[in-house]
């Protein structure tokens, strides 16, 4: 069933939804059910899997000429979808990303995700690799997310890269992209950014999920943007507990976010590991029971791999 239907459905209630890291390769399924099993029981509706590129680094040879290696990568994606609808009976949102894919192989992909009856998608144009200082997209990928999203349009209409294919199957795709209501931070400005959001949903996506944020009026004054824009989809948002002292910089410099000074100042004045993390997991629980209150269509987490943090969360929420 499409992410949006879920939505309908609830008829104003917020759902929740989690979403997992594939594992690195050589890795096992193992690693995503002891994520997902203890969190099961708060019966979410959908998972979402993150893909991420290829990690490489320059080795240099006795010949003086340097070879790229690959050093990480966490394939599988789609497979792990699958396995988590046959394990748990729930929808599996596959990330697609512009970079290091053509054309081609994202149609392949999703033609795959097709035939799988995985019909949900978060189309993102993905992080510069770690040995760029910008994006660069594939010499014959997509250059932007709104590219990726049109794609998806296009062949929910039966339209192929291929223009020889005439009456090609239909997909039914229900397209996700990502919304940043402190910007994304190669946007010059917040509407600056907002408008390529605003495109992305013109060119066809139905829902928005956010970036992390700490700051629940962040996400507020942002939906109240997107509704007078005329931006009607759900807006869904994403929340990560922070637990541990050095993400009070790693955190706005990864992602570019702004922390509110209560929370700088709660973890700062903690005297232990421990105490830092309860700091961390009480904001994020007011912030979900803010915002449930408020009647957001769904809590979406990022588990991190940390299923045991982000159940204590839910069930003081829930």
């Amino acid at each position: 069933m499409k992410v949006t239907e879920y939505f309908a459905r609830a008829n104003g209630k917020t759902l929740i939804s989690f979403e997992v890291l594939p594992p690195l390769k050589g890795g096992s399924m193992q690693t995503i059910f002891k994520t997902l099993d203890p969190l099961m029981e708060f019966k979410p509706p959908f998972i979402d899997v993150t893909y991420h590129r290829e990690e490489f680094v320059y080795k240099k040879r006795t010949s003086g000429y340097y070879e790229k290696i690959a050093i990480r990568k966490r394939p599988g994606t789609v497979g792990i979808c699958a396995a988590i609808m046959h394990r748990y009976g729930v929808d599996a949102v596959p990330h697609l990303i512009c970079g290091g894919f053509s054309k081609e192989d994202t149609e392949n992909a999703l033609i795959d995700l097709n035939f799988l009856n995985i019909n949900n998608v978060l189309a993102l144009r993905g992080d510069a690799a770690k040995f760029e200082d910008k994006f660069i997209p594939h010499v014959e990928g997509h250059h932007y997310a709104l590219d990726l999203v049109k794609h998806l349009t296009d062949m929910n209409q039966g339209k192929y890269l291929d223009t020889n294919i005439s009456n090609g199957a239909t997909t039914d795709f229900c397209i996700g992209i990502a919304g940043y209501p402190e910007k994304h931070f190669e946007a010059p400005s917040l509407l600056a950014d907002f408008a390529h959001t605003k495109a992305k949903v013109a060119a066809g996506a139905n829902y928005i999920v956010t970036q992390m944020f700490f700051n629940n009026q962040k996400y507020f004054d942002y939906v109240d943007l997107c509704r007078k824009e005329g931006v009607t989809v759900p807006v869904v948002p994403g929340l990560k507990p922070i637990t541990k002292r050095y993400q009070l910089n790693s955190i706005p410099r990864l992602f570019f976010i702004d922390l509110p000074d209560d929370l700088v100042r709660g973890i700062q004045n903690a005297k232990t590991d421990e105490a830092v993390k309860e700091v961390g997991v009480e904001w994020c629980i007011a912030q979900s029971k803010e915002l449930k209150a408020k009647g957001v269509p769904c809590l979406h987490y990022y588990t991190m791999g940390d299923a045991d943090t982000i159940k204590r969360i839910v069930e003081a929420v829930y």
